[in-house]
């Protein structure tokens, strides 16, 4: 995880040098979490839903929209999610996708849920596994961005992804006793779906730098 995470910094050390490549970073990240504010209302019970679940949909919401309105900040205009304003756009699209589809396979497969308790599931250990990941990633392009001094910031992103986390931890605890052994399998899901994102990334990343040399 460690080469990981320094290759993670290395790439976000050149696309936050680049206003270009920053802006569509800031793009990518805004999809994500616009695709994890659709799971949600997807998800939601149109009687049932507690505080909790409306909480985190307007939060990821709220995510999507602030890191779209920080593009502004880099003098860049992108006006919706087309390929063309995205790093590494089939990756970004299909990353939630894929995660929910392996969480849903997993609870019906290894664990027999079915009906509504495998869409409780996948969504408590899906948000779980981006919450772990969104702790990590934030932190690091926060510590990037203060490096360079960016006019860019995620402060505000990165306390909220800590309640969501929290809340995560609290919800799966009455899910399941064993909550323990699920959530590191699904995180082990993401953490392959992750890095082949980031490869992704680091190969458009390298073709504009190479390129614009």
């Amino acid at each position: 995880m460690k080469d990981v995470k320094n290759t993670f910094r290395e790439q976000l050390e050149i696309i936050v040098a680049s206003n270009e490549l920053h802006a569509k970073w800031l793009n990518s990240l805004s999809l994500m979490e616009n695709s994890g504010a659709r799971k949600i209302s997807r998800y939601e019970d149109p009687v049932s839903t507690d505080i909790i679940v409306l909480k985190h949909a307007a939060e990821e919401a709220r995510h999507a929209y602030y890191l779209k309105k920080q593009i502004g900040k880099l003098g860049q205009e992108y006006p919706n999610y087309h390929f063309q304003y995205l790093l590494a756009p089939i990756e970004s699209y299909l990353y939630l996708r894929k995660l929910d589809a392996a969480a849903s396979r997993y609870l019906k497969e290894e664990m027999k849920y079915s009906g509504r308790a495998v869409q409780h599931g996948a969504y408590l250990l899906v948000t779980y596994a981006i919450e772990v990941r969104a702790d990590e990633l934030y932190g690091i392009y926060q510590d990037v961005l203060t490096a360079q001094k960016s006019k860019v910031n995620v402060k505000s992103i990165i306390a909220e992804e800590e309640g969501h986390l929290a809340e995560m931890t609290r919800m799966l605890e009455t899910f399941h006793p064993e909550w323990q052994k699920l959530a590191a399998d699904i995180c082990k899901i993401e953490s392959t779906l992750f890095e082949e994102w980031l490869t992704a990334v680091g190969k458009e990343v390298g073709s504009t730098v190479a390129t614009a040399c």
